[in-house]
């Protein structure tokens, strides 16, 4: 993702915000993996 940060406020940190942002996305990811696993190991093992 390209984000044109030039004409932004001098006091935002957009590296930081960035990798903040990164890392929410990746965390959201890995928990909607797990959460399809789970529920797929519920259905197979339970029903």
């Amino acid at each position: 993702m390209s984000l044109n940060t030039s004409n932004g406020h001098p006091a935002m940190d957009y590296p930081e915000h960035m990798r903040t942002y990164s890392g929410f996305l990746l965390i959201t990811k890995l928990l909607i993996v797990f959460l399809v696993v789970l529920l797929a190991g519920m259905a197979y093992f339970l029903v």
